[in-house]
Protein backbone atom coordinates (compact mmCIF):
# COMPACT_ATOMS: atom_id res chain seq x y z
CA UNK A 1 0.00 0.00 0.00
CA UNK A 2 1.63 3.81 -0.94
CA UNK A 3 2.08 5.72 1.39
CA UNK A 4 0.52 9.33 1.58
CA UNK A 5 1.38 13.31 1.64
CA UNK A 6 -0.83 16.08 1.97
CA UNK A 7 -0.17 19.43 0.83
CA UNK A 8 -1.77 22.68 1.37
CA UNK A 9 -1.72 25.73 0.86
CA UNK A 10 -2.62 28.62 3.29
CA UNK A 11 -2.83 32.31 4.09
CA UNK A 12 -2.50 35.03 0.82
CA UNK A 13 -1.57 33.47 -2.78
CA UNK A 14 1.57 33.76 -3.52
CA UNK A 15 3.46 33.90 -6.95
CA UNK A 16 5.41 30.67 -6.73
CA UNK A 17 3.02 28.52 -4.54
CA UNK A 18 2.17 26.22 -7.93
CA UNK A 19 6.04 26.18 -8.45
CA UNK A 20 6.25 24.14 -5.17
CA UNK A 21 3.42 21.72 -5.45
CA UNK A 22 4.58 20.60 -8.63
CA UNK A 23 8.28 19.96 -7.12
CA UNK A 24 6.80 18.24 -4.58
CA UNK A 25 4.65 15.69 -6.80
CA UNK A 26 7.49 15.41 -9.21
CA UNK A 27 10.24 14.65 -6.53
CA UNK A 28 7.41 11.98 -5.22
CA UNK A 29 7.08 10.27 -8.35
CA UNK A 30 10.09 9.26 -8.21
CA UNK A 31 9.66 7.30 -5.14
CA UNK A 32 7.19 4.21 -6.08
CA UNK A 33 5.78 4.18 -2.58
CA UNK A 34 4.44 7.68 -2.33
CA UNK A 35 1.76 9.54 -3.61
CA UNK A 36 0.51 12.94 -3.29
CA UNK A 37 -2.92 14.79 -2.14
CA UNK A 38 -3.87 17.96 -2.10
CA UNK A 39 -6.83 19.85 0.49
CA UNK A 40 -8.34 22.68 -1.39
CA UNK A 41 -7.80 25.94 0.32
CA UNK A 42 -5.85 24.98 2.95
CA UNK A 43 -7.46 22.35 5.39
CA UNK A 44 -10.85 23.59 4.85
CA UNK A 45 -10.92 20.44 2.48
CA UNK A 46 -10.28 17.90 5.23
CA UNK A 47 -12.67 19.65 7.13
CA UNK A 48 -15.11 20.15 4.45
CA UNK A 49 -18.11 17.83 4.26
CA UNK A 50 -18.03 16.54 2.08
CA UNK A 51 -14.40 16.47 1.68
CA UNK A 52 -12.55 18.14 -0.79
CA UNK A 53 -9.16 16.30 -1.44
CA UNK A 54 -7.74 15.76 -4.79
CA UNK A 55 -4.86 13.80 -6.01
CA UNK A 56 -1.82 15.37 -7.49
CA UNK A 57 0.12 13.58 -10.04
CA UNK A 58 2.51 14.44 -13.04
CA UNK A 59 -0.39 14.87 -15.20
CA UNK A 60 -2.03 17.22 -12.71
CA UNK A 61 0.79 19.43 -12.13
CA UNK A 62 2.54 19.68 -15.46
CA UNK A 63 3.26 23.42 -16.17
CA UNK A 64 1.90 25.05 -13.56
CA UNK A 65 5.27 26.15 -12.16
CA UNK A 66 4.63 29.31 -14.57
CA UNK A 67 1.12 30.51 -13.15
CA UNK A 68 0.74 32.49 -10.32
CA UNK A 69 -1.92 31.56 -7.36
CA UNK A 70 -2.55 27.91 -6.05
CA UNK A 71 -4.42 24.99 -8.26
CA UNK A 72 -5.43 24.01 -4.54
CA UNK A 73 -6.74 27.34 -3.60
CA UNK A 74 -6.04 29.53 -0.46
CA UNK A 75 -7.57 30.74 2.55
CA UNK A 76 -6.77 33.38 5.46
CA UNK A 77 -9.70 32.65 7.00
CA UNK A 78 -10.51 30.20 10.28
CA UNK A 79 -8.71 27.05 10.86
CA UNK A 80 -8.71 23.56 11.99
CA UNK A 81 -8.09 25.32 15.36
CA UNK A 82 -10.46 27.92 14.89
CA UNK A 83 -13.47 26.79 13.00
CA UNK A 84 -16.14 29.83 12.02
CA UNK A 85 -19.08 28.44 13.31
CA UNK A 86 -22.53 30.49 13.40
CA UNK A 87 -24.57 30.85 16.77
CA UNK A 88 -27.92 30.83 17.44
CA UNK A 89 -28.34 33.93 17.94
CA UNK A 90 -26.47 34.91 14.54
CA UNK A 91 -23.18 35.67 15.76
CA UNK A 92 -19.74 33.75 14.67
CA UNK A 93 -17.91 32.28 16.86
CA UNK A 94 -15.29 29.52 16.56
CA UNK A 95 -14.79 26.48 17.35
CA UNK A 96 -11.43 23.92 17.95
CA UNK A 97 -11.68 21.33 15.11
CA UNK A 98 -8.01 20.07 14.79
CA UNK A 99 -8.71 16.67 17.01
CA UNK A 100 -11.67 15.73 14.00
CA UNK A 101 -8.83 16.81 11.62
CA UNK A 102 -6.37 14.73 12.37
CA UNK A 103 -8.88 11.71 12.84
CA UNK A 104 -9.60 12.40 9.36
CA UNK A 105 -6.16 12.60 8.23
CA UNK A 106 -5.67 9.09 9.34
CA UNK A 107 -8.85 8.30 7.66
CA UNK A 108 -7.62 9.07 4.85
CA UNK A 109 -4.19 7.08 5.27
CA UNK A 110 -2.08 10.49 5.21
CA UNK A 111 1.42 9.77 6.65
CA UNK A 112 2.74 13.17 6.85
CA UNK A 113 1.73 16.63 6.11
CA UNK A 114 3.26 19.47 3.65
CA UNK A 115 1.72 22.29 5.01
CA UNK A 116 2.78 25.79 2.28
CA UNK A 117 2.36 29.41 4.14
CA UNK A 118 3.34 32.31 6.68
CA UNK A 119 3.76 32.77 9.91
CA UNK A 120 0.77 32.37 10.75
CA UNK A 121 0.12 28.91 8.98
CA UNK A 122 3.31 27.48 10.46
CA UNK A 123 1.90 28.73 13.72
CA UNK A 124 -0.57 26.11 12.68
CA UNK A 125 1.97 23.49 11.60
CA UNK A 126 3.47 23.99 14.88
CA UNK A 127 0.50 23.23 16.88
CA UNK A 128 -0.58 20.22 14.90
CA UNK A 129 3.05 18.77 15.28
CA UNK A 130 2.71 19.12 19.30
CA UNK A 131 -0.22 17.02 18.82
CA UNK A 132 1.05 14.44 17.03
CA UNK A 133 0.66 15.43 13.04
CA UNK A 134 3.82 14.48 11.07
CA UNK A 135 4.48 17.96 9.39
CA UNK A 136 6.35 19.94 7.56
CA UNK A 137 6.30 23.67 6.88
CA UNK A 138 7.06 25.84 3.51
CA UNK A 139 7.43 29.38 4.32
CA UNK A 140 5.57 31.49 2.01
CA UNK A 141 4.62 34.96 1.83
CA UNK A 142 5.51 37.73 -0.79
CA UNK A 143 6.22 40.02 2.73
CA UNK A 144 9.33 38.48 3.54
CA UNK A 145 8.69 38.81 7.05
CA UNK A 146 9.83 35.61 8.18
CA UNK A 147 13.16 35.91 9.88
CA UNK A 148 14.10 32.10 9.98
CA UNK A 149 15.11 32.38 5.87
CA UNK A 150 16.90 34.73 4.18
CA UNK A 151 14.36 34.96 1.56
CA UNK A 152 10.77 33.50 0.96
CA UNK A 153 9.67 32.62 -2.31
CA UNK A 154 7.19 35.22 -3.96
CA UNK A 155 8.86 38.44 -2.46
CA UNK A 156 11.05 39.26 -5.54
CA UNK A 157 8.35 38.96 -7.87
CA UNK A 158 6.27 41.25 -5.90
CA UNK A 159 9.14 43.81 -5.93
CA UNK A 160 9.31 43.51 -9.51
CA UNK A 161 5.75 44.37 -9.65
CA UNK A 162 6.20 47.28 -7.53
CA UNK A 163 9.67 48.68 -9.48
CA UNK A 164 7.73 48.58 -12.37
CA UNK A 165 4.77 50.40 -11.03
CA UNK A 166 7.72 53.16 -9.91
CA UNK A 167 9.12 52.94 -13.52
CA UNK A 168 5.96 53.78 -15.08
CA UNK A 169 5.06 56.65 -12.56
CA UNK A 170 8.29 58.56 -13.45
CA UNK A 171 7.30 59.05 -16.75
CA UNK A 172 3.44 60.57 -15.98
CA UNK A 173 4.70 62.40 -13.26
CA UNK A 174 7.84 64.21 -15.10
CA UNK A 175 5.33 65.35 -17.22
CA UNK A 176 2.74 66.50 -15.83
CA UNK A 177 5.01 67.75 -12.37
CA UNK A 178 3.55 65.93 -10.02
CA UNK A 179 4.11 64.30 -6.39
CA UNK A 180 2.82 60.65 -7.29
CA UNK A 181 2.54 58.44 -3.94
CA UNK A 182 3.15 54.51 -4.33
CA UNK A 183 1.62 52.20 -1.86
CA UNK A 184 2.51 49.16 -1.59
CA UNK A 185 2.29 45.66 0.31
CA UNK A 186 4.48 44.57 3.34
CA UNK A 187 2.35 44.37 6.56
CA UNK A 188 4.86 45.44 9.64
CA UNK A 189 7.76 45.04 7.14
CA UNK A 190 8.74 47.56 5.07
CA UNK A 191 10.98 44.95 2.76
CA UNK A 192 8.88 45.60 -0.70
CA UNK A 193 8.81 48.82 -0.41
CA UNK A 194 12.92 49.56 0.47
CA UNK A 195 13.88 47.00 -2.87
CA UNK A 196 11.24 48.44 -5.19
CA UNK A 197 12.42 52.21 -4.21
CA UNK A 198 16.33 51.29 -4.18
CA UNK A 199 15.45 49.64 -7.66
CA UNK A 200 13.45 52.06 -9.38
CA UNK A 201 15.06 55.34 -8.48
CA UNK A 202 12.37 56.28 -5.85
CA UNK A 203 13.50 59.71 -3.75
CA UNK A 204 11.35 58.77 -0.80
CA UNK A 205 10.84 55.66 0.91
CA UNK A 206 8.81 55.46 3.99
CA UNK A 207 8.88 52.02 5.66
CA UNK A 208 7.06 51.12 9.22
CA UNK A 209 10.89 50.50 10.54
CA UNK A 210 11.34 54.02 10.24
CA UNK A 211 8.86 56.24 11.36
CA UNK A 212 8.45 59.66 9.42
CA UNK A 213 9.10 63.24 9.42
CA UNK A 214 6.78 65.07 7.47
CA UNK A 215 8.57 68.26 7.82
CA UNK A 216 11.52 66.38 6.18
CA UNK A 217 9.50 64.83 3.62
CA UNK A 218 8.37 67.91 2.75
CA UNK A 219 12.12 69.71 2.55
CA UNK A 220 13.06 66.49 0.27
CA UNK A 221 10.31 67.22 -2.05
CA UNK A 222 11.10 70.56 -2.64
CA UNK A 223 14.24 70.18 -3.35
CA UNK A 224 13.17 68.51 -6.39
CA UNK A 225 11.72 71.64 -8.09
CA UNK A 226 12.32 74.55 -9.35
CA UNK A 227 10.11 77.70 -10.06
CA UNK A 228 7.03 75.56 -10.25
CA UNK A 229 8.51 72.25 -12.10
CA UNK A 230 9.94 69.04 -11.53
CA UNK A 231 8.81 65.71 -9.92
CA UNK A 232 9.15 63.39 -7.15
CA UNK A 233 7.64 59.50 -6.15
CA UNK A 234 7.28 58.60 -2.80
CA UNK A 235 6.95 54.85 -2.23
CA UNK A 236 5.57 54.11 1.15
CA UNK A 237 4.53 50.66 2.96
CA UNK A 238 1.06 49.96 4.14
CA UNK A 239 2.61 49.89 7.58
CA UNK A 240 4.47 53.18 7.24
CA UNK A 241 3.62 55.56 10.26
CA UNK A 242 4.46 58.79 11.74
CA UNK A 243 6.60 59.91 14.44
CA UNK A 244 4.34 59.43 17.56
CA UNK A 245 1.39 58.26 14.91
CA UNK A 246 0.43 54.86 14.59
CA UNK A 247 -0.06 52.59 11.73
CA UNK A 248 -3.31 53.29 9.60
CA UNK A 249 -5.21 50.51 9.16
CA UNK A 250 -9.28 48.81 9.68
CA UNK A 251 -10.48 46.34 11.82
CA UNK A 252 -12.17 43.47 9.70
CA UNK A 253 -15.76 42.72 9.86
CA UNK A 254 -14.84 39.17 7.60
CA UNK A 255 -15.78 36.43 9.51
CA UNK A 256 -12.58 34.31 10.39
CA UNK A 257 -10.83 36.93 9.55
CA UNK A 258 -7.97 37.68 12.15
CA UNK A 259 -5.47 40.46 10.88
CA UNK A 260 -6.23 44.13 10.66
CA UNK A 261 -7.15 45.60 7.04
CA UNK A 262 -4.11 47.51 6.71
CA UNK A 263 -4.18 49.86 3.23
CA UNK A 264 -5.26 53.80 2.53
CA UNK A 265 -1.51 55.48 4.08
CA UNK A 266 -1.06 56.74 0.46
CA UNK A 267 -4.18 58.84 0.76
CA UNK A 268 -3.50 59.65 4.42
CA UNK A 269 0.32 60.63 3.51
CA UNK A 270 -1.46 62.69 0.71
CA UNK A 271 -3.06 65.08 3.50
CA UNK A 272 -0.41 65.05 5.84
CA UNK A 273 2.20 66.86 2.94
CA UNK A 274 -1.02 69.32 2.15
CA UNK A 275 -1.32 69.84 5.76
CA UNK A 276 2.62 70.10 5.74
CA UNK A 277 2.80 73.10 3.56
CA UNK A 278 3.67 71.23 0.53
CA UNK A 279 1.80 73.20 -2.81
CA UNK A 280 2.45 70.37 -5.27
CA UNK A 281 0.28 68.74 -7.31
CA UNK A 282 0.10 65.19 -5.61
CA UNK A 283 -1.68 61.89 -7.20
CA UNK A 284 -1.63 58.14 -5.16
CA UNK A 285 -1.79 55.02 -6.73
CA UNK A 286 -2.91 51.66 -4.68
CA UNK A 287 -0.60 48.88 -6.11
CA UNK A 288 -2.54 46.19 -3.73
CA UNK A 289 -3.01 42.46 -5.32
CA UNK A 290 -1.55 43.60 -8.56
CA UNK A 291 1.82 42.76 -6.20
CA UNK A 292 0.60 39.15 -5.26
CA UNK A 293 -1.19 37.62 -8.56
CA UNK A 294 0.51 37.20 -12.27
CA UNK A 295 3.96 34.92 -12.88
CA UNK A 296 6.18 34.26 -10.97
CA UNK A 297 9.51 35.44 -11.96
CA UNK A 298 12.57 33.28 -12.40
CA UNK A 299 14.04 33.70 -8.98
CA UNK A 300 11.26 32.81 -7.63
CA UNK A 301 10.54 29.32 -9.57
CA UNK A 302 14.06 28.09 -8.35
CA UNK A 303 13.37 29.12 -4.74
CA UNK A 304 9.92 27.72 -4.71
CA UNK A 305 11.28 24.36 -6.84
CA UNK A 306 14.23 24.11 -4.53
CA UNK A 307 11.85 24.25 -1.40
CA UNK A 308 9.22 21.93 -2.68
CA UNK A 309 11.84 19.29 -3.35
CA UNK A 310 13.53 19.70 0.06
CA UNK A 311 10.24 19.71 2.15
CA UNK A 312 9.68 16.11 0.51
CA UNK A 313 12.98 14.66 0.85
CA UNK A 314 12.30 16.01 4.51
CA UNK A 315 9.41 13.60 4.83
CA UNK A 316 11.50 10.70 3.56
CA UNK A 317 14.19 11.63 6.31
CA UNK A 318 11.45 12.02 9.30
CA UNK A 319 12.50 15.30 9.86
CA UNK A 320 9.13 16.66 11.14
CA UNK A 321 8.18 20.00 13.42
CA UNK A 322 10.53 21.89 10.95
CA UNK A 323 10.12 24.08 8.02
CA UNK A 324 12.22 24.79 5.29
CA UNK A 325 14.77 27.52 4.96
CA UNK A 326 17.02 29.29 2.69
CA UNK A 327 20.51 30.17 4.24
CA UNK A 328 22.79 31.52 1.45
CA UNK A 329 23.70 29.08 -0.54
CA UNK A 330 22.12 26.00 1.13
CA UNK A 331 18.42 25.30 1.72
CA UNK A 332 18.59 23.96 5.40
CA UNK A 333 15.62 23.35 7.73
CA UNK A 334 14.70 24.85 10.99
CA UNK A 335 12.23 23.61 14.36
CA UNK A 336 8.57 25.43 13.63
CA UNK A 337 9.69 27.10 17.23
CA UNK A 338 12.97 29.04 15.52
CA UNK A 339 10.81 29.56 12.55
CA UNK A 340 8.16 31.52 14.22
CA UNK A 341 9.97 33.09 17.07
CA UNK A 342 10.57 36.82 15.51
CA UNK A 343 9.11 38.81 13.11
CA UNK A 344 11.32 40.00 10.21
CA UNK A 345 11.72 43.58 10.46
CA UNK A 346 14.11 45.80 8.36
CA UNK A 347 17.10 46.96 10.16
CA UNK A 348 16.92 50.45 10.02
CA UNK A 349 20.89 50.16 9.89
CA UNK A 350 21.28 47.89 7.61
CA UNK A 351 23.29 47.83 4.35
CA UNK A 352 20.58 48.34 2.34
CA UNK A 353 19.46 51.28 3.57
CA UNK A 354 22.70 52.81 3.93
CA UNK A 355 22.69 52.48 0.26
CA UNK A 356 19.18 54.11 -0.41
CA UNK A 357 20.60 56.85 1.81
CA UNK A 358 23.56 56.56 0.14
CA UNK A 359 21.64 57.91 -3.16
CA UNK A 360 19.68 60.50 -2.00
CA UNK A 361 16.55 58.57 -1.20
CA UNK A 362 14.86 60.52 2.04
CA UNK A 363 14.02 57.75 4.82
CA UNK A 364 11.12 60.05 6.35
CA UNK A 365 13.88 60.28 9.75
Amino acid sequence: MKKRVLVATGGGDCPGLNAVIRAITLRASQEKNWEVIGSINAFDGVLNEPQEIVVLDEKKVGGIHIRGGTIIGTTNKGGPFAWPIKNQDGSWGSADRSDEMLRRLQYLGVDAVINIGGDGSQSISQQLFEKGLNVIGVPKTIDNDLSATDFTFGFQTAVQEATTAVDKLVTTADSHNRVLILEVMGRYAGWIALHSAVAGGAHVCLIPEIPYDIPKVVERIYQRFNKGRGFAIIVVAEGAKPKDGDMYYEESTETGYKNVRLGGVATKLMKELKDGGLQADMRETVLGHLQRGGTPIAYDRVLATQFGVRAFEMVLEGKFGEMVAYRHPNIVSVPFKEAIAHYNFVDPSSDLVKTARGVGICMGD
